[in-house]
């Protein structure tokens, strides 16, 4: 066992939501460890969008210039594309800051992002643990200390003590694990079960994003980085399941779940087998999940909870990136100067549970009414029907989702790019 090491936070998780929390941290002097149990650079199940609302947050946090130089292109345009209707409309614009002065959002792949963020995490003093995973969380005094040991090709039975009076929760929603916050997984027919892929040689218009709608699930294209063109969807497990077992039939042998979505999707979904008509795809089919959609305690005993392990919206809003990183800075300017003492911390943990809802609440419902509407009985077609008939639904579905709600603290416009 190593000797204790003690910090003033200890971030669990090193996706946007932690990076930016640690990030935003470390920058304000706190002594910060990160922990991550994956090796980067890694893809990730994700939509990969980042809307515009969140550049003002990637200058203040110094990457701004950075995110610019990588993303995709601007995404002008949202759409449906289902069965074989594809309508486009309109994506609203940010109204203020430096989002205004780009306009609007772009796609960056996570394994681009995600590396991005937790070099500027090194850069800002932090300290990293990767690969490693937190394997035990107790309390110690005024602290709480986290057990961690490495994963991968560095695993091995040594442990190291990491103790601080703040815990940040950013494991994801579904990560099993030693957090109260950690849900486990669990297998229902009607679980959502969440596939990405990309592929490079789309025909997808290179500023349109559009939702896809098909039997049993939803998804959204994008194009990303490099000419990446990224697809990501959830659908239900029992659809998945009689989707494999008809395919198997039909070919006379086993099918992937990654096989049985990609062909439907391309049956379903003329808009999707247009796109990806000469297309090729980069890199395996990724799967994850089940998602858990909804809204979770932020604080408890010391430990905040930011990303998806706080809430998320169901994934057809396209929102998961933005959430994730919002909900990391609304944490630090509620902690503001308190890991000094218990009391202050609680306090700390009620605004910020008052401030994440106040900022993702709306988006949450909107997301969870429009994908109720998807996954029912006929949703697809009366989908279609509403847009066919009022495009204007589209941009007004993608400004109820909070496309262009300003962050607090950063609405003003002051922040300077390259800062």
């Amino acid at each position: 066992m190593r000797r204790p090491s003690t910090h003033d936070a200890i971030v669990i998780g090193a996706g946007p939501a932690g990076t930016s929390a640690a990030l935003a941290l470390a920058r304000r002097g706190w002594a910060v460890a990160i922990v991550e149990k994956s090796a980067f650079p890694r893809r990730k199940v994700c939509g990969e969008y980042i809307s515009a609302s969140n550049l003002a947050l990637l200058d203040r946090l110094e990457i701004g210039d950075a995110w610019r130089a990588a993303a995709g292109p601007e995404i002008r345009r949202v759409g449906l594309f289902s069965g074989d209707t594809s309508i486009e409309a309109p994506m609203p614009g940010a109204r203020s800051g430096s989002a205004a002065r780009d306009g609007f959002g772009r796609a960056l792949g996570r394994d681009i992002l995600d590396t991005l963020l937790l070099d500027a995490v090194r850069s800002a003093g932090a300290e990293v643990f990767q690969p490693c995973r937190a394997v035990a969380v107790e309390r110690d005094s005024d602290c709480q200390t986290v057990l961690i040991q490495a994963t991968g090709e560095k695993s091995s039975d040594e442990a190291t003590i990491l103790r601080a009076p703040v815990i940040v929760a950013a494991h994801g929603s579904w990560e099993p694990g030693p957090l109260p916050s950690q849900l486990g997984k669990s297998s229902r027919p009607s679980d959502l079960l969440g596939f990405k892929a990309h592929f490079t040689g789309s025909s997808l218009r290179p500023d349109l994003m559009p939702l896809l709608t098909f039997p049993g699930g939803y998804g959204g294209m994008v194009l990303a980085d490099h000419g990446r063109m990224s697809i990501s969807c959830c659908i239900r497990r029992d659809m998945l399941t009689r989707l494999r077992g008809s395919l198997a039939r039909e070919r006379g042998g086993h099918v992937s779940a990654a096989e049985a979505v990609e062909h439907h999707i391309m049956a379903t979904c003329r808009g999707v087998r247009d796109a990806l008509a000469e297309a090729r795809l980069d890199g395996p089919w990724l799967a994850a999940g089940p998602i858990r959609p909804g809204i979770r305690a932020g604080y408890e005993a010391d430990i905040f909870r930011i990303g998806n392990a706080a809430g998320e919206s169901h994934p057809i809003i396209a929102e998961g990136i933005s959430m994730a990183l919002q909900s990391g800075w609304l944490l630090v300017q509620e902690l503001g100067a308190a890991a000094s003492g218990q009391g202050e911390r609680e306090a700390a943990g009620r605004r910020y549970e008052a401030a994440w809802r106040g900022l993702f609440s709306t988006r949450v419902l909107a997301a969870e009414a429009i994908a109720r509407i998807a996954l029912g009985p006929g949703g697809a077609a009366l989908m279609e029907a509403v847009v066919r008939n009022l495009p204007q639904a589209l941009t007004l579905g993608a400004r109820l989702s909070g496309k262009t709600k300003p962050i607090p603290g950063l609405a003003d416009g002051r922040v300077a790019r390259g800062r």
